[in-house]
């Protein structure tokens, strides 16, 4: 292999071809849905599970029991090769060289200008492979800005990027059982590996076939993610919900998920993060790392226009993203995502503001034409060591 190469599992069928857009993709799980009355939704050109039985059954199962989720359509690509962590080193704001092998590392891939392309997570599976799992809906941008940095950064070396999206598969087990349901998926001489695996790890496991098990996850809760061939996901997915049965598992759609990450005030790629604002604007500063990489020159000369806050309420009513926020009458920005906090019982919202306000200040939220106070909080809003 000379030079950096790309390639993909199967022909691109997100495009649209005459002005007619392609059938969505669907997952290997997908007749499990089906089977289990998921209300589906187009989501990013995938048909995914939005909900099976209703948001707050399946919130709460996964704040007090466990919640599995079909996350297939999350991007997974693979880069190997002698200058892999070279170019991963150029390409996002950490530093995938300096990982041990069976970490892993949430970073940013940034554009020239500074800003954030996409948030991914970074998995070290060998000492030149590693797997980058990114949003799907910018898994084709992600794979060819990868694939682009790779040859500009590697004087010839052998860099292959792979999407693998479509023939894997990716299930979540999330909650304070899903430790117990794991360990009875895996082989009893695996499992003493359950015991070692600290947050952000992985490590190579059985489940009648290889998976990559992961403590990681977007829930604010304990949780596993099990990557594998998308021909072994219905096995692993029913053997998990059978074992579940005993420890109050639920199958768990896109809408919990959303809740649940909105609570632990985890940012979400085209509501808090996107291409118009820098690392500075969302909080995520501190991710950057002192090297060479894509956008680092004008990240240094860009201000920060805003920053990210957690805002709490009374009532009912939850502030929406897009809602103007104010302060003493003055506009300071608007809210990026809000929700009734299932779990807390009252409106929660992040918001990207004027920087430089603190916590306790009271501010002002127009929703649908009416004037809404509340109050800079600390974030997360949930963490199971506070509740």
């Amino acid at each position: 292999m000379s030079g950096s190469t790309v390639s993909w599992a199967s022909p691109d069928r997100e495009s649209i071809n005459g002005g007619i857009m392609a059938p969505l993709l669907e997952t290997a799980l997908i007749s499990e849905h089906q089977r289990l009355g998921a209300k589906l939704t187009d989501f990013a050109g995938w048909a995914m599970p939005l909900r099976y039985r209703s948001d707050r059954e399946e919130h709460a199962a996964v704040r007090e029991r466990a919640g599995i989720f079909d996350l297939s359509h999350m991007a997974q690509i693979e880069v190997e090769g002698p200058g892999a962590s070279e170019a991963l080193d150029a390409s996002f704001v950490t530093q995938p060289s300096t990982m041990p092998i069976g970490r892993a590392r949430y970073t940013l891939l940034l554009a020239q200008d500074g800003g954030i392309i996409d948030d991914l997570i970074v998995y070290r599976l060998g000492t030149c492979s590693f797997l980058i799992v990114a949003n799907a809906a910018n898994r084709l941008v992600v794979r060819d800005e990868l694939a682009a940095r790779a040859r500009a950064s590697n004087d010839g070396s052998a860099v292959g990027v792979t999407d693998t999206t479509l023939h894997r598969a990716l299930i979540a087990i999330q909650g304070p059982e899903s430790a117990a349901i794991v360990r009875e998926l895996l082989p009893k001489a695996e499992r003493p590996i359950l015991d070692e695996l600290g947050y952000y790890r992985m490590s190579e496991v059985h489940m009648g076939g290889p998976v990559r098990l992961a403590r990681t996850g977007y829930t604010g809760e304990t949780g596993y993610e099990l990557m594998m061939p998308a021909s072994a996901a219905a096995n692993v997915w029913e053997r998990a919900r059978k074992i579940g049965e005993s420890h109050g598992l639920l199958p768990c759609g896109l809408a919990s998920r959303d809740t649940l990450r909105l609570e632990a005030g985890m940012a979400l790629y085209g509501h808090e993060l996107g291409r118009d604002v820098s690392p500075k604007d969302v909080g995520l500063a501190g991710l950057v790392k002192d090297h060479q990489f894509v956008g680092r020159a004008a990240l240094a000369e860009r201000p920060q226009d805003w920053d990210l806050y957690g805002l709490e309420g009374a009532g009912r009513r939850a502030a929406r993203a897009g809602c103007a926020v104010n302060l003493n009458g003055h506009p300071i920005g608007e809210i990026t995502s809000g929700v009734l906090s299932p779990t807390l019982g009252h409106p929660v919202a992040l918001a990207r503001l004027t920087p430089g306000l603190s916590e306790g200040t009271a501010v002002e939220v127009d929703v649908r034409g009416k004037t809404f106070p509340m109050t800079i909080s600390h974030l997360p809003f949930y963490s199971r060591t506070r509740h």
